[in-house]
């Protein structure tokens, strides 16, 4: 008797029911957070554009903190060092989960997103080096990032009926995209490291993972630990947003065996994301936005000579066409190599779609833009206006492929929603078997 013949792996399989869900409502509050992004960042370009645009920029330098302490920072360092600092906080507390307890803790799974993530790093680094030329190497970084709000909030209005793999895939690439991005600025945009401050950070930051450990949660013992921590890290040079990423990794992600196990229920790890994330959707990111978008166009002539600067042009090229291709070229190479397709009713054409959500660039694009360049500069205007042009741009293209393919996601949609047996759980979840790359 012939065997039946082996189904191929599936480039992007679904999760858990439990693990879906889970998704689903974190897709759900960085959806709204990306709506409140656009609205800030609509704002600082009305006013910034306005003839009260000079309240707009006092409103930018206005110096707030102790100056004994030397944290008598300008509103928008304020927002870019320290707000971010809770948007990075709630990146690792999702990172680590992915490590310990979701797709990145199976080289399967974790095989693709990384892949795409690193390719969607490469290609536009390169391609920006290529046009921007050397005496302006420093912005590589800038159309590396993608901003998974911005992203989904375009989804939210054009890809309703996305399946649940895609959205999946697309928030696990975004995590992996955050941990590259908090590593080029550690690393690369560093400058005049004092050790004596860092050195001192170790100190209230493996006090304050000793506490997580110990699965203490009370806040007035955990922030004066994590501001110290932030503190010393914004003096030795060290971009204080990275004080975050390394709070968030100490926390724990499973239950202790005293309380019942990882069976039990949600970890640490959790309890802080769901604390953390409406602050950092709802506040952090947006108000970053309106402090660091507004830049003054200056009409068609000013727009036109912001985008033939070489390094303008650089961005929107990594943002708009390295994006798509290196995360394109990466997920092929993966399925050429496991021989995995995409999922059932799914084709290229689909990845090629989230491939360009992808060169959505904003928050950490901006960010990496006043590291490079010196907030308030000349050049650091035209990365504004380059990062917006592109990734409208990457969501302008991104809308027409997802819309062209929106009947077969409610076809797809509707097979992931039928629930015969009325348990709560979609017939699709049950029994499913792992074709995971």
């Amino acid at each position: 008797m012939t065997d039946a013949p082996r189904r191929r792996p599936s480039l992007f399989a679904r999760r858990s029911w439990g693990e879906t869900s889970r998704i689903f409502g974190i897709l759900r509050r960085e959806t709204v957070g990306g709506a409140l992004l656009l609205v800030g960042a609509l704002l600082a370009l009305i006013w910034s554009n306005s003839p009260w645009a000079d309240g707009y920029q006092a409103l930018r330098e206005l110096r707030v903190g102790p100056a004994a302490l030397h944290l008598d920072l300008g509103l928008a360092t304020w927002a870019a060092d320290g707000l971010l600092a809770i948007f990075f906080f709630v990146a690792g507390l999702e990172l680590k989960r992915e490590f310990v307890a979701g797709d990145l803790r199976d080289p399967r799974r974790a095989a693709v997103p990384v892949a795409a993530a690193m390719g969607g790093v490469l290609v536009p680094a390169l391609l920006y080096y290529l046009v921007a030329g050397r005496d302006a190497a420093q912005g590589w970084a800038i159309p590396t990032a993608t901003d998974i709000a911005f992203a989904l909030a375009v989804l939210a209005v054009v890809g309703r009926f996305l399946p649940s793999a895609l959205r999946t895939f697309l928030l696990t690439l975004a995590v992996v995209d955050d941990l590259l991005a908090i590593v080029i600025i550690a690393v690369f945009y560093t400058s005049d490291l004092d050790v004596g401050p860092l050195l001192g950070a170790l100190v209230p930051l493996a006090a304050f993972g000793l506490l997580v450990q110990r699965r203490v949660r009370s806040w007035w013992l955990l922030l004066p630990l994590a501001a110290v921590t932030w503190a010393l890290m914004h003096s030795s040079g060290v971009h204080a947003t990275v004080a975050g990423v390394l709070l968030a990794f100490t926390v724990p992600v499973l239950r202790s065996r005293a309380a019942g196990g990882p069976d039990a229920g949600p970890g640490l790890a959790e309890h802080f994301e769901h604390r953390f994330r409406p602050l950092s959707a709802g506040v952090a990111v947006p108000v970053f936005a309106f402090l660091s978008a507004g830049v003054t166009v200056g009409g068609l002539t000013g727009l036109a000579t912001a985008l033939t600067d070489r390094v303008a042009v650089g961005i929107v090229v990594g943002l708009v066409l390295g994006k798509p291709i290196g995360i394109m070229a990466a997920t092929w190479l993966v399925s050429r190599f496991t021989r995995a397709d995409p999922d059932e009713g799914l084709n290229w054409l689909d990845v090629f779609g989230l491939a360009l959500l992808g060169g959505i660039g904003f928050t950490v694009s901006l960010l990496i833009g006043e590291l490079a360049f010196g907030l308030g500069s000349e050049r650091d205007d035209h990365v504004k206006v380059a990062v917006l042009t592109g990734s409208l741009l990457a969501a302008g293209l991104a809308t027409v492929i997802l819309r062209a393919r929106s009947r077969a996601y409610r076809r797809v949609h509707a097979a992931e929603t039928v629930d015969r047996d009325r348990d709560g759980v979609p017939d699709v979840y049950q029994a499913q078997p792992d074709r995971s790359a």
